[in-house]
């Protein structure tokens, strides 16, 4: 029996289903469609073969198909699109006091709604850093990135972030993922990159890198425009993009800040 799973809601200006069927062994058949509110279906099927080659093709196939409608699969959504949320009033779980530098660091509690679905499974805590001041933002059920957003932070006068989960073995059969196993730094951009900003990533990558901790690897990029920060790894069964943004004064006046952030992201 075909299952179809719907990652935005039918009323949004974005509208994108994926239909699976059992798989066999060795492969599985899979369709993916976006339709514009305007103008003509784009659609995408093919069946995906072992391993994560088919996993990045397909991503990118259905970000470029995303992108042509003007938004992003996982929420980085244009002004218009942009959901007006008001931030979360006390305090905030998982959100430590600040340091004697004035840094918060948040690590997701391990109680936190999510992980649920298809091939999910209890999320692998993280953890960042953020300047005082930075305050949780909910993650509204009608949010363009779908249940893949796990977390929205923001600062009205330096920038916001959000943090990208998703699981890997909806593409390919990885219980132990490692960013590595995924692909190359080049590779992983060119593939998520599109659905984190809603457009094609060629010529925006400024730098990438790759660094160590705890014997976990993370890559490192920034783009512009839109100005933005995104530290990738993967984890047990997810992929995790952390990303931090802002506006062109916020990027200016804060980029020191905001690259710290960024570059503070672990799963522990």
């Amino acid at each position: 029996m075909m299952n179809s799973s719907v990652l935005f809601l039918p009323s949004s200006s974005l509208f994108l289903a994926k239909q699976l069927v059992p798989a066999t062994k060795g492969r599985a058949s899979a369709a993916a469609a976006v339709r514009c509110s305007s103008g003509p279906n784009l659609s995408e099927g093919h069946e995906e073969e072992d391993g994560v080659a088919s996993l990045m093709g397909r991503r990118h196939a259905m970000a470029s198909a995303a992108a042509a409608c003007g938004v992003s699969v996982f929420g980085f959504s244009g002004e218009g699109l942009a959901v007006k949320q008001g931030l979360l009033a006390g305090r905030i779980p998982g959100l430590s006091d600040p340091d004697e530098k004035g840094w918060r660091t948040y690590r997701r509690p391990d109680d936190k709604s999510g992980g649920h679905g298809v091939g999910w499974s209890p999320i692998i805590p993280y953890s960042f850093k953020v300047p005082d001041g930075w305050e949780e933002v909910p993650v509204s059920i009608a949010d363009l990135g779908g249940t893949e957003i796990d977390l929205r932070f923001a600062n009205s006068k330096q920038g916001r972030l959000f943090v990208v989960v998703a699981p890997v073995r909806r593409f390919a059969e990885l219980d132990d993922a490692t960013i590595e196993k995924i692909g190359p730094p080049e590779k992983v951009i060119d593939a998520f990159g599109p659905e984190v900003i809603g457009e094609n990533v060629e010529g925006k990558v400024l730098s990438m890198a790759t660094a160590e901790y705890s014997g976990r690897t993370y890559y490192q990029f920034e783009l512009e425009p839109p100005h933005i920060f995104i530290t990738a790894t993967a984890a047990g069964n997810r992929l995790y993009l952390f990303n931090v943004t802002a506006n062109g004064l916020q990027w200016k006046r804060n980029y020191k800040d905001l690259k710290q952030i960024a570059e503070s992201f672990r799963v522990v």
